[in-house]
């Protein structure tokens, strides 16, 4: 099913569009998909602020643009908008993650702070957690749930990326934590786009069946099971107690 609908902007600037068409797709297991007829910078802008409006439960699961959005565009968006989380896939459309239920965001808490602690042992690197995000070769922008990057990495990072916006970098070690929302197929998927763009080794963790799919570049994804799992590469000495991570779904 869908419908074209007419977001008109709360307070359009000069020389903006001053309404956006938007035709609204309901896909099955999806969610919501908006997709947007831009015609300038500053209506896709515009179009963004109107769109953004709707509460974090009723806003649609993608946003496709007919026109790219660029990194600024992308990171306006994001910086206006705390309460949502904003990634832009290879193809270019914009993928929206609403707030996690409890139990997920207790157990990312657990994994970012096992991961955090691993790094206090050396301190060499920097850990981010799920409100960091990355460009990639690819022209995505993906945000991981945890993740681990070497000073080798750090190095190709200029000074003002550090300190704003989002670093054009991989991390070298990436987890991310399967939600009940999420799409097994789809997060796979994003799995396989951190390992072609860089990516040593990633973790995707599945509490609901209490298993990690390890993913690396020279091997088809495994799967590992039983109360932890041991780093290797990136993370040589790393050991996440996912005993301690499935306690947080009880």
């Amino acid at each position: 099913m869908s419908e074209t609908t007419n977001f008109i902007p709360a307070t359009p600037s000069p020389g903006c569009i001053q309404t956006c068409h938007l035709t609204v797709r309901r896909c099955r297991g999806a969610g919501q998909v908006i997709r947007c007829d831009i015609r300038n910078e500053r209506g896709t802008l515009s179009a963004m602020n109107a769109l953004l409006h709707l509460d974090a439960e009723a806003m649609p699961r993608s946003i496709v643009w007919d026109e790219p959005v660029s990194d600024l565009q992308l990171e306006t968006l994001c910086a206006a908008n705390d309460a949502l989380q904003f990634e832009r896939t290879k193809e270019g459309d914009i993928r929206v993650n609403p707030p996690t239920a409890l139990t997920t965001s207790d157990g990312n808490s657990e994994i970012n702070q096992q991961l955090r602690l691993w790094w206090k042992t050396h301190r060499r690197g920097k850990v981010a957690d799920s409100n960091g995000g990355f460009y990639l070769k690819d022209g995505s922008m993906l945000s991981p749930d945890a993740a681990y990057l070497t000073p080798k990495a750090l190095k190709t990072v200029p000074a003002k990326e550090m300190k704003k916006g989002f670093p054009h970098v991989c991390p070298d070690f990436v987890i991310e934590l399967l939600s009940a929302s999420d799409s097994l197929q789809e997060t796979q998927q994003k799995m396989e786009d951190w390992v072609a763009n860089g990516a040593s080794l990633g973790w995707l963790i599945q509490p609901a069946k209490r298993r990690v799919f390890v993913y690396s570049p020279t091997e088809t994804p495994v799967i590992v099971t039983g109360d932890s799992i041991q780093g290797s590469g990136p993370v040589e000495g790393f050991t996440l107690d996912l005993a301690e991570v499935w306690s947080c779904y009880r």
